[in-house]
């Protein structure tokens, strides 16, 4: 008799699909009117605008005074290192003649600054920025502030 008395446990009610049913309407809603909203401009995409404004500007004049390339043999007089060492400098052009007419002192600073970084610091990942940094800033103070702007290196060979 006890098992009749028991009273029935109610059956659990069934999830409404009512509230995914109206998420899914709106997320393709919405979905709908960002793509209508970017594809007929009424949102700019970023970056086009910046774009469009930097193909406007010409170039900066510039000239490039070549560097005669430079190899030197590395480390100690039994170990078979060479380094090979070509550049460009980007200057302005009124100074291009002025800079060229002071190569020598310029491949004198390049040599002997090469000369004085030892061969593990050649080595490195972050080698060619370092020097590159090192040597433009020697060259600026020899040929004067201004007048070069940038030291490009085209070849920088370890072997």
């Amino acid at each position: 008799m006890a098992e009749a008395q028991e009273p029935q446990e109610a059956a659990p009610k069934k999830a409404s699909k009512w509230p995914v049913l109206i998420g899914g309407v709106l997320a393709l809603l919405l979905g709908a009117g960002g793509f209508y909203a970017t594809f007929s401009g009424m949102i700019g995409v970023p970056g086009t605008q910046s774009e469009a404004e930097h193909a406007a500007e010409p170039l900066p004049e510039i000239a490039f005074v070549p560097v005669d390339t430079v190899v030197m043999s590395l480390g100690a007089a039994g170990n078979n290192q060479h380094l090979k060492f070509s550049s460009q400098l980007e200057v302005t052009p009124q100074y291009a003649a002025e800079v060229a007419r002071l190569m020598p002192r310029i491949l004198d600073v390049i040599n002997s600054y090469l000369r004085a970084v030892e061969v593990t610091h050649l080595q490195r990942p972050d080698a060619l920025l370092k020097i590159r940094a090192q040597l433009l800033r020697r060259i600026q103070v020899v040929t004067g502030e201004g007048r070069v702007r940038d030291l490009l290196v085209t070849e920088f060979v370890l072997n």
